[in-house]
């Protein structure tokens, strides 16, 4: 039996859900992708991208407490997380889709049809 993501430490069963919703179910699987492909298959899934939750899956991944991200360390994940956040929204354009919570947005008021 594979390990949960929550197992990954600063992971919890939000995190566990959000993972799933993108098809990501072990804590093996992110181990193997890595922090980046992991949180980009995240943004791609539809999760709004948020800098603490990035880095804190970097900590975890390292064994480390998320609040030991600090410094230098933060700057530099601070524009990896940036690029991740680029790329996943040409990703999510280049396949006709558009923004998840402004297409959520819309749907909800009726613009536009719901997607399935």
């Amino acid at each position: 039996m594979a390990d949960p993501v929550s197992s990954i430490l600063n992971l919890g069963p939000a995190s566990e859900a959000a993972f799933a919703r993108a098809g990501i179910h072990s804590a093996e699987e992110i181990r193997e992708m890595g922090a980046d492909a992991a949180y980009l298959r995240l943004m791609e899934a539809g999760t709004q991208p948020h800098f603490i939750g990035y880095y804190v899956l970097v900590m975890g991944l390292q064994g480390r407490p998320w609040n030991d991200c600090q410094g230098e360390e933060k700057k530099a994940l601070r524009v990896k997380f940036d690029r991740l956040k680029a790329q996943a929204r040409a990703s999510v354009a280049a396949s006709g889709g558009a923004d998840h919570a402004l297409d959520a947005a819309l749907a909800a008021i009726g613009v536009v049809p719901k997607r399935p």
